[in-house]
């Protein structure tokens, strides 16, 4: 069983969250309630944290792969997946984004809720905080991921990222279209102090 935490809901689904992982916020939820799975889709979760999107996924799809940089999150994720009766549809990976995953591997599905904000300190990183901070454009992270997205979808399987208006989304959408993604806005939540995070879901332009 889950060790103790803050406990967080999703429809009939329930979550432990603990120390040192990212507790799911606005940005959770509003992917959360718009990522499509069908019955037999095969999902990657990346940036799992405590495994609401891949459980989520796990619910319809027929195989989860669910990967986070942070140890804590992935041993959190795990107990969340147990704790809703979906461990045997998803393995974990602890990783740096699609480095766990062999080339030439395909998905359905490829979502990712990223460290968006920009952070100018030079303190020490902690999990926590590499959960959030994308290095000073607020980029880094997701400048990455865009790279090498398309090399893990299925020709007919979507991707779905979440961003910030203070990361600058239009050049995410441009980054896509440099890798033969068509990318584009398919919801949105305003949050205080003029920001606005977005979903951006990318296909292949067939």
């Amino acid at each position: 069983m889950p060790s103790a935490g803050k406990k967080v809901f999703f429809e009939d689904l329930q979550f432990n969250v603990v120390d040192n992982v990212y507790e799911p916020a606005e940005d959770s939820f509003l992917l959360a309630d718009n990522l499509k799975v069908i019955e037999g889709d095969t999902v990657v979760d990346m940036g799992t944290g405590c495994g609401i999107l891949g459980i989520i996924a796990a619910t319809k799809a027929k195989r989860v792969v669910a990967i986070d940089i942070n140890p804590y999150a992935v041993r959190c994720a795990k107990q969340n997946a147990e704790l809703n009766s979906v461990a045997g549809k998803i393995s974990f990976i602890q990783g740096n984004l699609f480095a766990p995953i062999r080339m030439r591997t395909e998905f359905d599905v490829i979502a990712f809720n990223p460290p968006y904000l920009p952070s100018e300190s030079v303190e020490e990183d902690s999990w926590l905080r590499q959960a959030w901070s994308g290095g000073i454009s607020g980029r880094d992270v997701v400048e990455s991921f865009i790279r090498e997205a398309r090399n893990y979808l299925k020709p007919d399987g979507a991707v779905y990222l979440i961003l910030s208006t203070i990361s600058n989304i239009e050049t995410s959408l441009h980054d896509f279209e440099g890798t033969g993604l068509r990318a584009s806005v398919i919801a949105q939540q305003d949050l205080p102090f003029f920001e606005t995070i977005v979903l951006l879901k990318a296909e292949f332009d067939i």
